[in-house]
């Protein structure tokens, strides 16, 4: 299977420092502190695939910069021209924590056409999956706001670009980054022709957003479904959600093209989730989406880069990904030993909390689904 990558060193432009107190000062220190949502994520994780050779194996794909005829399904004009001004004025927030800088304008709209561009190559066949590493992320981006770090819906505009553009009915997007994928969420809330599912540390950000009882409205009723996974979650749990879930729901949905929102935040090492993925749970992860994007989509499946903030843990859960997508193992030494999250018990036995987290997930999907 030949496996794209989009990346452009242009992503690492997107100025977020420094962190900033709510009132827009920096923090009280004599030496500034780094945004947690900073370039370093994106440049290692490209460096380790550079470094162990991987690169090489893949198939590079020319992203290109999306345009605000682009965003319009699903972000106003109103909203697009606030940040191209923001962006012209040297740089604030989009809205609620979503720095913008002075190239962010240009440089989000750049992430914006990469998974566009990865859906471009996916569905012309130039590569049967396709990664996109860009940055600024996202999958909390809403209509007129920006919020979470993301500026503009990546997938969400490149899932409308693969319909208006490819003519794809059926659109499956998996969201597994630790934090809520709101915005995601918020583009197809209505929409039955395309089924959202994010998996969530339950509660953690956005606070208000991402519970199970978040299931559609109106014709798109049934077509979202929200995991709400306790803190301390780990691969035994995860597993279980997409057997129980996710995977039944992709086999009654049949997608004709499958995206994953892919934030490496729910790693044992992410200061900013307290769920315990290892790499080989990402390995496995990706392993059940590439099932489910074979079974009724010929193997046409989108990954974008969202979260993941451990700088030293985060770039590998990437490169995992990256391993199981051309069925390659680098064999690289990771910073942490895989044999210790192997025997954590998160990581072999689904606690009761987390049954029933799973649970509600099912109670509330049961109208819709045979699950």
């Amino acid at each position: 299977m030949a496996t794209g990558l989009v990346f452009d060193d242009r992503y690492l432009q997107h100025n977020t420092n420094p962190f900033r107190l709510p009132s827009g000062k920096p923090l009280p220190f004599v030496e500034p502190v780094d945004h947690p949502s900073n370039p370093r994520l994106v440049e290692r994780t490209k460096k380790l695939l550079d470094y162990t050779g991987l690169t090489r194996e893949l198939t590079r794909i020319e992203g290109y910069a999306a345009t605000p005829e682009d965003l319009a399904p699903f972000h106003p004009p109103s909203y697009v021209e606030m940040v191209r001004s923001i962006s012209e004025a040297g740089g604030g927030d989009a809205g609620y924590g979503a720095p913008v800088g002075a190239d962010s304008y240009d440089i989000a709209l750049l992430a914006a056409g990469g998974v566009m561009a990865a859906v471009d190559a996916v569905m012309e066949g130039r590569v049967d999956n396709c990664f996109a590493l860009v940055r600024p992320p996202g999958h909390h981006a809403e209509p007129s706001k920006g919020r979470g770090f993301c500026i503009f819906g990546n997938v969400a505009i490149a899932a409308h670009h693969a319909r208006r553009r490819h003519g794809i009915e059926r659109v499956m997007i998996v969201d597994w980054d630790v934090h809520h994928g709101n915005g995601t969420q918020a583009a197809f809330y209505d929409d039955p022709n395309v089924l959202f599912v994010s998996l969530q540390q339950d509660r953690l950000f956005p606070v208000e957003s991402g519970i199970p009882d978040e299931t559609g409205t109106g014709a798109g009723a049934g077509f979202t479904a929200n995991i709400a996974l306790p803190a301390g979650s780990g691969g035994a749990a995860y597993k279980s959600a997409f057997q129980r879930i996710i995977e039944p729901l992709a086999a009654q949905f049949k997608p004709e093209l499958v995206f994953v929102s892919a934030g490496q935040d729910a790693s044992a090492s992410d200061p900013l989730g307290r769920m315990i993925l290892a790499t080989d749970h990402y390995r496995e992860l990706t392993a059940i989406m590439q099932g489910i994007a074979a079974r009724t989509a010929g193997g046409r499946l989108v990954l974008a880069q969202e979260g993941g903030y451990s700088e030293t843990y985060a770039p590998y859960c990437t490169l995992a990904i990256f391993e199981q997508l051309t069925g390659t193992r680098t064999g690289i030494e990771e910073p942490v030993d895989p044999n210790r999250y192997n025997v954590w018990p998160a990581s072999l036995d689904v606690s009761a909390d987390q049954e029933a987290a799973i649970n509600r997930t099912i109670d509330a999907m049961r109208p819709y689904w045979t699950l």
